[in-house]
């Protein structure tokens, strides 16, 4: 059964990936998620004056800040350096949403997956924790990897 997860030993023990023999390359990965909202709630967020503040410019922040500490949140991931984390939060008007991409990059021994997935999801959570006043039914969904680029399993794009 552990065979083929990385994080499992033969025992099926947890366990840190060895990442020391693999070359440093340039590594890339996209990811996106979305927050659907009442159609008033939408408005509040993109006219910038919630209670709390901008709620985009917020979850953006909040987005880089915890891309930045992703192996310090999910407890098998190796810190690695950011060469470049980007965040950016769009409207979708026809599914009253706000759509979450993060862009991350780094020059490294392993993927940076991760660090573009929690960017995501705590943009999410910020998007909701500032809004949740206003509408307490939002869903945040499909969270998922875009794509990635790099190293020795190559390139994905998602389907």
């Amino acid at each position: 059964m552990a065979g083929d997860l990385t994080h499992l030993d033969s025992r099926g023990q947890a366990r840190m990936v060895d990442v020391g023999e693999k070359p440093v390359t340039a590594r890339e990965a996209v990811a996106q998620g979305q927050v659907r909202m009442k159609r008033e709630t939408l408005d509040k967020a993109l006219a910038g004056n919630a209670k709390k503040g901008s709620v985009l410019a917020a979850a953006e922040f909040a987005g880089i800040m915890a891309a930045k500490r992703t192996a310090e949140l999910i407890p098998l991931c190796h810190q690695i350096i950011l060469s470049s984390i980007r965040v950016e939060i769009a409207a979708q008007e026809a599914d009253s949403a706000l759509l979450v991409t993060a862009w991350a990059k780094t020059q490294g021994q392993t993927g940076v997956e991760m660090e573009a997935l929690t960017a995501v999801s705590v943009a999410c959570l910020t998007i909701y924790d500032m809004l949740k006043a206003s509408d307490r039914a939002m869903v945040i969904e499909a969270i998922t990897l875009l794509e990635k680029h790099g190293g020795a399993s190559g390139d994905y794009l998602r389907p």
